[in-house]
């Protein structure tokens, strides 16, 4: 287990999860990484550590570089588990070194651990000398938790970004342009979609924050670091955190005996009429973080679903309450599907629109098996809504 070279006396000595599918029900085909930064100056310095599971990878890391009892800071830019997993056997090992952490912070892990250790509070601006270099820190709470925080190292031009620009993406390759360039940015799409995207505003606040700062270098909590594609990355979260949309749909639906499903192929014909990218998605082969990964940028969001005992799909129900938590903002919708007996699912699936603040354009059902003149009508229909 080898540290790996970001600059002289600076080592990534995270941990690589290959295996890990499902990330608070967010689905991690790729795997992901824990990342942590190991520092060796006058005060040595570890930024972050890892999951629980993996402490023993990341010590054979640090061990490859210096005696892990010798580590003076460890920097704790936040809390969850996946980051602070591994600090209750650091500080078994490294018993007199200083946790720095943020007001949230040092609540959240004495919260979480229960322990007295020594800590160290900052706030923006905040500085601390490590010797021949520094960091600094600006706060950014419920980016994407109370205690978040980065670091930013003038004399290396780095920026410890915490969980923003992350990816959830395990490779033996540590830096981004050493990896498929359209996989890193699908991954740091996705992972903007399903873990940072209810928290544009503060987004906002954190990009205003550090565009002051000469970056070169952003090392994030999971995936790649970022060292070549800079100017491709910062742009992106600049029209993510805006909830930017283009000209784009996006239909996600479920079906039991084809109808729904006939309705959703007649929707996309008018989408791709009237000059829309469009996406379908159907929720038996689709996972719901990749249909989020659509839905980032997408003007139009269109759910449909058949009835089923009096209410919608069980999947379909899923779908909406996960969406609804990410918040995707300024959306037109429209919502569709076939019905037997009981007609509510559209109402049903119209009550997230309303809770989510989206603009309902339309909202059409059609009962059992639609005929062709059914469709044309329900096409014409939604023909004149779409603009």
């Amino acid at each position: 287990m080898k540290a790996k070279k970001i600059k002289e006396n600076i080592y990534w000595v995270g941990a690589i999860d290959w295996d890990v599918r499902n990330f608070h029900g967010y689905s991690t085909q790729r795997g992901t990484t824990y990342n942590a930064y190991l520092i060796i100056d006058e005060k040595i310095t570890l930024i972050d550590t890892v999951k629980h599971s993996f402490t023993n990878e990341m010590l054979a890391r640090i061990s490859n570089i210096i005696d892990p009892s010798k580590i003076d800071y460890i920097v704790s830019n936040h809390v969850e588990m996946d980051h602070s997993g591994a600090l209750p056997r650091m500080l078994e090992l490294a018993p007199n070194a200083t946790i720095i952490t943020c007001p949230n912070g040092d609540k959240g892990l004495k919260a979480h651990y229960k322990k007295d250790w020594n800590f160290k509070i900052v706030k923006t601006n905040d500085k601390i000398s490590l010797g021949n270099r520094s960091l600094e820190f600006v706060l950014t709470p419920m980016v994407h938790w109370p205690d978040n925080m980065v670091a930013y190292m003038p004399e290396e031009k780095i920026l410890f970004s915490n969980d923003s620009f992350g990816q959830h993406y395990a490779s033996s390759e540590r830096f981004d342009d050493e990896c498929p360039p359209d996989i890193i940015m699908e991954e740091a799409k996705k992972y903007y979609a399903n873990i940072v995207l209810p928290y544009g505003k503060q987004v906002q606040k954190e990009l205003e924050a550090v565009s002051a700062l000469d970056i070169k270098i952003i090392a994030p909590s999971h995936g790649v670091i970022w060292r070549s594609n800079l100017d491709k990355i910062i742009p992106l979260y600049q029209i993510w955190s805006k909830n930017e949309t283009s000209k784009k749909a996006v239909i996600v639906y479920d079906t039991m005996w084809h109808s729904t499903e006939i309705m959703a192929n007649a929707l996309m014909e008018v989408f791709e009429e009237k000059g829309f990218n469009t996406s379908i998605r159907n929720l038996q082969f689709n996972h719901i973080s990749d249909i989020m990964s659509e839905l980032i940028d997408a003007e139009y969001i269109c759910v449909g679903s058949p009835t089923l005992n009096s209410t919608m799909m069980p999947s379909v129900a899923g779908f909406l309450t996960y969406m609804s938590g990410l918040a995707p903002k300024n959306r037109k919708a429209i919502s569709f599907g076939s019905y037997g007996w009981g007609g509510k699912t559209m109402d049903e699936i119209n009550n997230f629109f309303n809770k989510s603040g989206f603009e309902i354009i339309s909202s059409e059902k059609i009962k059992y098996i639609p005929s062709e003149k059914e469709l044309d009508e329900f096409k014409k229909k939604l023909s004149k809504s779409i603009s």
